[in-house]
């Protein structure tokens, strides 16, 4: 989000507990925190990621962006390789590279439930139109926009592409994606989880009115700490970055996280701590100081 105050001012380290623990692992998003906005990472990001792997400190890339997105930094998966996806939706090892990838984990959206949350946010908010992620897939609606830099493989009503003996039906379904062409952002991200309720999980990562939808309790941070859990990483020792909405819960869950600069007001009141903008390496700005062992 570009809209909001940036803070450019030095870092603010979190007042908890937490921020004395060494860390043992980074989880940073990537589109406006790690990733600059020309979708690059920098010279000085990459030997912070890098430093921060050599010191034996995990850094897990962790995002909305589905898997067949990652080549931007499958260059950067040091040791372990993996990345949480489709904001938690899997849990990928890009040691393969782009299109060889392996999911390891999938916690897909049931599609009872994504029916029930079309028709519903169609209900609630008219003019919503949809496109169905799935592991490999992706289709949308007539009318879905060309937000994406791909051809969808199918062109269907939702309710269709998501009913038994579709050609969806082959693959788990990762996430809905609603967008309106009216609607403030906030507002949609507001009206649809009163409409959805606990059928599944809503989120946003876009300036614009497109919504994310997940399965029940999928996030960012719960499929981070499933991962956490497997290598015997407490919340405490996690050191988490974010911009969005879909954010929120992994930089609350986290023993210690930063809102960039350009965060959504919502992720800035949710961190317990802030850094520089994206485009000013707010990412490499922590590490280095965490590894210099100055916060």
């Amino acid at each position: 989000m570009r809209d909001n105050e940036r803070v450019t001012s030095a870092i603010r380290e979190p007042e908890t507990p937490a921020a004395t623990t060494p860390p043992r692992l980074i989880a940073t998003d990537l589109d406006g925190t790690l990733l600059r906005d020309d979708k690059s990472v920098s010279p000085r990001t990459v030997a912070a990621l890098a430093a921060a792997e050599e010191a034996g400190i995990e850094v897990f890339f962790v995002t909305g962006r589905p898997a067949r997105w990652m080549d931007v930094v499958s260059d950067h998966v040091h040791g372990h390789g993996l990345a949480i996806c489709g904001n938690g939706a899997a849990v990928v090892d890009l040691h393969g590279g782009p299109g060889a990838h392996r999911f390891v984990k999938v916690r897909e959206l049931p599609r009872n439930n994504a029916l029930e949350a079309v028709g519903l946010l169609r209900d609630a908010a008219p003019g919503t139109v949809y496109a169905v992620e799935q592991t490999y897939g992706f289709y949308q609606e007539p009318a879905y926009p060309k937000l994406h830099m791909e051809v969808p493989d199918d062109l269907a009503p939702a309710e269709d592409l998501l009913a038994d003996g579709s050609p969806t039906t082959a693959e788990p379904v990762l996430k809905i994606l609603a967008f309106h062409p009216e609607m403030e952002p906030d507002a949609f991200l507001t009206l649809a989880r009163l409409a959805v309720g606990e059928r599944a999980t809503v989120t946003r990562s876009s300036p614009s009115a497109l919504l994310e939808i997940s399965g029940p309790d999928v996030s960012k941070a719960s499929t981070l700490a499933l991962c956490c859990a497997e290598r015997g990483i407490s919340h405490e020792e996690v050191v988490a970055f974010g911009d969005m909405p879909n954010d929120v819960e992994m930089l609350t869950w986290a023993g210690r996280s930063y809102a960039m600069g350009n965060a959504h007001p919502d992720v800035l009141a949710a961190a317990s701590g802030y850094t520089v903008a994206n485009n000013d390496d707010g990412v490499a700005v922590v590490i280095e100081q965490l590894l210099n062992g100055r916060i």
